[in-house]
């Protein structure tokens, strides 16, 4: 899957950058499926996630120690929580429009890879890595709290979800009782110090939803609120 230049620039001016080196957003947007039988030297967006996620980390950091100078560093590292787990990153990279910048094998696409909550999340993660080797850490920082906006408008909704599992477990139980929900762990990748995992939610053997997170609880967090948004959907509908 090729990006015409075209769509590139107006890529560049929605995100809010102009790449001087296009080849490290070409990078930043081209998903491991796609170089996997390749025998050239062409990278695929692993390298830039790596130092992606360590940015937004610090740049949310002080974006939350400078808005809010009374709160303790337990308030802040879950309000730092909220702000850089998968799930929400994969909806920032929604917002942007990202999913449909993302270079992958086709059986990937195929199978909507470019959907997944944890591709837009490596993507995104790699894009700020790419705007960072491109520019620097205040070019960087600016642009990502333009995508996120005012932080406080961010927070205020994600802290109405906190207890995703509970709140799930409280809305199924009346229907299908207290041992419905099955919890189950789809893969591990990465080094013990820097692992990821992969958590699906099912209900009765249907498949609500799959979270991403460093540890098991927060991959299970994200798998419950997505099934969260699923079950309102259909109730709405």
């Amino acid at each position: 899957m090729d990006i015409n230049a075209n769509k590139l620039t107006a890529f560049e001016k929605r995100i809010g950058h102009r790449f001087s080196n296009r080849g490290l957003l070409i990078e930043s947007l081209t998903h491991p499926s796609l170089n996997a039988r390749r025998s050239d030297d062409s990278r695929d967006y692993q390298r830039l996630e790596f130092l992606g996620d360590a940015v937004i980390q610090l740049v949310v950091t002080r974006e939350l120690f400078r808005c809010f100078p009374n709160d303790s560093e337990g308030a802040l590292t879950r309000n730092r929580s909220a702000l850089t787990r998968g799930e929400f990153l994969a909806r920032l990279a929604r917002e942007i429009g990202l999913q449909d910048m993302v270079r992958m094998s086709d059986a990937e696409h195929a199978s909507k890879g470019h959907l997944r909550t944890s591709a837009l999340e490596d993507a995104l993660e790699a894009l700020v890595g790419a705007i960072h080797e491109d520019s620097d850490l205040e070019r960087v920082s600016a642009i990502v709290l333009s995508w996120y906006g005012p932080i406080w408008d961010r927070l205020e909704p994600l802290q109405e979800r906190q207890n995703p599992k509970g709140r799930l477990q409280e809305k199924v139980q009346p229907a299908h009782g207290n041992n419905a929900l099955v919890y189950r762990v789809v893969q591990m990748v990465g080094d013990p110090h820097q692992r990821k995992f992969e958590v699906e939610v099912s209900l009765d053997d249907r498949s609500l939803g799959n979270g991403v997170g460093n540890s098991k609880k927060q991959a299970e967090e994200q798998a419950a609120l997505e099934a969260l948004d699923l079950l309102e959907r259909e109730e709405s509908e």
